[in-house]
């Protein structure tokens, strides 16, 4: 019974942390819009756009944008 008890707590906390990542890291879980939700979309550019799952392209496009620009100083120095 313990162990149930423990699963099911565990379960809850595992789950409500991942929707708040989730919402913090500006992700949609649709694969597919339609209607409204994709216009809406279409019309955002492609680098305020949300992640969302098996969107290659905009994903890579946003994380390259990200990491070029929170870029640090490099470990090679030119002499």
């Amino acid at each position: 019974m313990r162990t149930l008890v423990f699963a099911a707590v565990t379960a809850v906390a595992l789950v409500s942390e991942a929707l708040t990542v989730t919402h913090a890291a500006n992700f949609d879980p649709r694969i597919i819009a339609f209607g409204d939700a994709r216009k809406e979309i279409q019309s955002t550019p492609v680098l305020e756009r949300p992640y969302r799952p098996l969107h290659v392209y905009g994903n890579t496009a946003r994380r390259r944008h990200q990491r070029a620009g929170s870029a640090g100083p490099t470990s090679r120095t030119q002499r």
